[in-house]
């Protein structure tokens, strides 16, 4: 059973889609997409009946890792692999950056993955699972405009790696670093798009099938790995 934050939209819903094409049952959170949530996971159950199900919550209000954790084991059982995907992702100019903005991006991209890791251990553990942390490459290079987002994005890096080394043997812990895989849903400038693409090796785009191809090879063709960071940007971080 794959729970997987924020699989409502995007590449969330991409990981969603392909954990179930290969056999698990989804519990897929949203904080504000009811709509395409549930529409989501009603495309699944036609496929397989019973195998998706939806829970909306804010993850930075107290106790919500809990009663998300709690969620999945009372629909499916137990969890074998949490996927730590809701992201805030803005901008944030030195001088004007406020305790809102710190809280929001910290909270979604860093707290609220250890306090979900922390509260499915119990399950994870007893079925040898497996967390995924969708980091980004700006954790690794930090991405001119975005101090704290890249700051959040590096803290979920190292927390990626301090917890395979926490819960092993019985927990593995990786993450995935997306380059431009996705554009952002606020504007971005054409010239700007191409020259992002233009600094990577393979010199294109990449889509949200190539996250949702990696998060599925972590989780059944790579018992052996645990504590690494996968690249999945088309070379634009080296």
């Amino acid at each position: 059973m794959v729970l997987i934050t924020g699989g409502a939209r995007r590449v969330g819903a991409e990981i969603v889609r392909t954990m179930h094409g290969a056999g698990a049952s989804v519990l897929i959170h949203y904080r504000s997409s009811a709509q395409a949530a549930s529409a989501l996971a009603e495309e699944l159950d036609r496929a397989r009946p019973g195998t998706a199900a939806i829970h909306g919550s804010d993850l930075l209000s107290d106790g919500e890792p809990e009663h998300l954790v709690a969620a999945a084991v009372r629909a499916f059982g137990g969890v074998d692999v949490l996927i730590n995907n809701a992201s805030s992702f803005a901008p944030s100019k030195i001088g004007e950056i406020t305790r809102s903005q710190w809280n929001d991006l910290i909270g979604t991209n860093l707290q609220a993955p250890l306090f979900l890791a922390q509260a499915a251990v119990p399950s994870l553990a007893k079925r040898r699972g497996l967390i995924i942390n969708i980091v980004d490459i700006h954790g690794l290079r930090p991405l001119k405009g975005y101090p704290v987002y890249s700051t959040a994005k590096a803290g979920l890096a190292m927390l990626t790696r301090s917890l395979a080394r926490e819960l092993g043997p019985e927990i593995r812990v990786n993450g995935i670093a997306p380059g431009p895989v996705l554009w952002p849903e606020h504007d971005i400038d054409e010239a700007l798009k191409r020259e992002i693409v233009g600094k990577t090796a393979l010199g294109r785009h990449g889509s949200p099938t190539d996250v949702a191809r990696t998060a599925l090879f972590l989780a059944k063709d790579a018992p052996y790995i645990t504590g690494q960071i996968i690249a999945v940007d088309g070379g634009r971080s080296i």
